[in-house]
């Protein structure tokens, strides 16, 4: 019998450009090993614009493990048009509005820690978490120790990234939220 495999993950810009500010990128690589991780086209040029303030976002460019999902043909373009739509048309959005429409087509995870946005895939039927969750699945999986957790959190919130919880609050809330 062969153990079930991790869904996919498609990742928003929060978590992929505070992990690289963090300069942890390598941490959240070992952590997704296995996995398959996608990040929408979209996402990667809000990243490439965020490079100016932020020099060390250029990293997350050349991620090895992160594949590139373009919206490059009628489905996907309608798919983010209807996402843009529900998760409102504000540029802020898009990024969102892509991860949720190639999670959609992937039957993958959307990882975006945008409230709002997650208020709003779930409504529609996806697969929607945070960092939290995924440092929380992390030590479930044995990859990450609840204090390794706790250190990448401050870390991440050393940043500016806004999370649910401290590191030092991460066991308690990961525990009360049935995250570990």
């Amino acid at each position: 019998m062969t153990a079930p495999t991790a869904p996919s993950l498609v990742f928003d810009t929060t978590c992929l450009s505070h992990f690289a500010r963090a300069d942890r990128l390598d941490v959240l690589g070992d952590l997704l090993a296995g996995d398959d991780s996608f990040v929408p086209h979209v996402v990667r040029e809000e990243i490439r614009e965020g490079i100016r303030a932020h020099p060390e976002l250029a990293q997350v460019l050349t991620i090895e493990w992160l594949r590139i999902v373009p919206l490059d043909n009628l489905d996907r373009l309608r798919a983010f048009t209807i996402w843009t739509g529900r998760v409102g048309a504000g540029r802020r959005n898009l990024g969102e509005a892509s991860v949720l429409a190639v999670a959609e087509e992937l039957g993958a995870v959307a990882l975006i820690d945008d409230r709002d946005a997650t208020r709003v895939g779930r409504a529609h039927g996806i697969a929607v978490h945070g960092t939290i969750w995924l440092l929380a699945r992390a030590c479930r999986d044995g990859k990450l120790t609840e204090v390794g957790a706790s250190n990448l959190v401050d870390a991440l919130s050393g940043t500016g990234m806004r999370l649910p919880c401290t590191g030092a609050d991460f066991p308690r809330f990961g525990r009360v939220h049935g995250l570990l």
